[in-house]
């Protein structure tokens, strides 16, 4: 039996504390009367949705050695294109946690006009001089674009949630994961052009804006009371939730420095050693597949988090990513399928635990606060990528490479600290059916 109430209508409310019993919740649809194919439909069309828009992301990171071959751009031009992103997002982020707008506005329109929006932005970047302070203003634009994408987009992945949230966010994740790569395949190939990533990208997002109005937003999904900015503190001020930030926290430290670097490492890595002169085209292939395999850590990630407990696979994946820090620039230069493996690795651990910490916060925060609460982890989350993308290139003068990934394993290696005394919190039973 269909509902009646539109898919963003939720059936019930969540009444908290001080607030009227008028919102308490009425009797409705829940997931155990909807058939398993919806809820499935839902998530994969909100998986191609994530994978299409995020494509924006590292569209304009993929071609930045193409401009710099063609237009001479400098290393901090490199950067302010790289991190103006995440810089956006964290604008767009903040201005969305003091206004609870992932609670307030309908998540479908809400993703819509962000796509859209992001989509003209980035296709503004060919019509402007690469060099000119445009194209970082332009990438701003989108970066504060995705704080309607990404956060919204797990805040309808947790309405369908019912003892699967560690798998639902993973699979979200993921998507993303493959969709932040997709540029690096694009411009792996000779044959195309630099503007046409850029146009391709574009063409995604601005897709996925008109696709998402096919995406049904599930039962769990709860309405906002008025929000006031004091709800965004309880990030802080609640032990659990601080802790699974901090662990989040760790995890990005490492994250998007090593994903927008990673190429240009592999690059200059495999240009040591004699070949057959596609070092170029090989770096830009493994680059994507570092990324892209991060896919599959995420899901395997959301599968074992939800038998093993989220703590458990954080902490192992951040073991193992921090490590790989380590250990690549100690392979810098060295054969190539030995940083063929270890990247590989890298990149399934250093994002298998990312959708984690989104669950736990989900599982931790009140319902009616889900969206908020996502959106402040996040925010401060990319806040600390433009420091560690910054980071990078300066340490990579003073010390070369062959140390300069090292840095970025003190994030993991902190982030297991908070898992571990999060586990330890009465709190903890709320994550993963129990399983901490």
């Amino acid at each position: 039996m269909q509902d009646p109430r539109p898919p963003d209508e939720p059936p019930g409310y969540f009444n908290p504390p001080g607030h009227s019993s008028a919102t308490a919740p009425q009797p409705g649809l829940t997931l155990a009367h909807i058939p398993s194919g919806r809820k499935w439909r839902a998530i994969l069309l909100l998986a191609i949705c994530e994978v299409f828009a995020l494509a924006l992301w590292f569209s304009a990171t993929a071609v930045i050695p193409a401009l710099k071959q063609d237009y001479a751009l400098t290393s901090l031009q490199s950067s302010l294109i790289t991190s103006s992103v995440a810089l956006g997002f964290v604008v767009g982020t903040l201005i969305s946690a003091v206004y609870g707008l992932a609670d307030r506005i309908r998540p479908r329109l809400f993703f819509m006009a962000a796509c859209l929006t992001a989509a003209a932005a980035n296709l503004a970047i060919l019509a402007v001089l690469p060099t000119s302070l445009a194209v970082p203003l332009l990438r701003l634009l989108v970066g504060m674009c995705m704080a309607g994408i990404y956060p919204v987009g797990l805040k309808i992945v947790a309405s369908w949630a019912q003892r699967d949230m560690g798998l639902l966010v993973g699979l979200l994740v993921g998507a993303l994961t493959l969709g932040s790569a997709a540029p690096h395949l694009v411009n792996a190939f000779p044959l195309f052009d630099w503007r046409v990533t850029i146009l391709v990208a574009s063409a995604l997002a601005a897709a996925a804006g008109l696709l998402i109005n096919l995406v049904e937003v599930g039962p769990n999904l709860r309405r906002a009371p008025k929000f006031q900015p004091r709800f965004a503190l309880q990030a802080w001020t609640k032990k659990s939730l601080r802790l699974a930030n901090f662990g989040y926290f760790g995890h990005m430290w490492e994250l998007y420095a090593m994903w927008g670097w990673a190429g240009l490492f592999l690059s200059e890595s495999f240009a040591i050693r004699p070949g057959d002169g596609q070092a170029e085209v090989y770096a830009k292939l493994l680059t994507f597949a570092t990324i892209a395999v991060g896919g599959l850590g995420c899901l395997f990630g959301g599968i074992f988090a939800d038998r093993i407990g989220r703590t458990t696979l954080t902490m192992g994946a951040m073991a193992i990513s921090g490590t790989c820090a380590i250990l690549a620039g100690l392979l810098f230069g060295a054969n190539p399928w030995l940083v063929t493996l270890l990247f590989l690795i890298w990149g399934i651990a250093v994002v298998a635990d990312s959708a984690q910490f989104s669950a736990s916060v989900m599982e931790l925060a009140e319902p009616w606060l889900v969206g908020t609460m996502v959106t402040v982890q996040t925010s401060v989350g990319f806040l600390l990528t433009i420091l560690t993308i910054h980071m990078i290139p300066p340490l990579v003068e003073l010390v070369g490479w062959r140390y300069a990934f090292a840095s970025l394993a003190i994030g993991p290696f902190l982030g297991i600290w908070a898992m571990g005394v999060l586990r330890g919190l009465p709190d903890a039973r709320q994550l993963a059916n129990g399983h901490r």
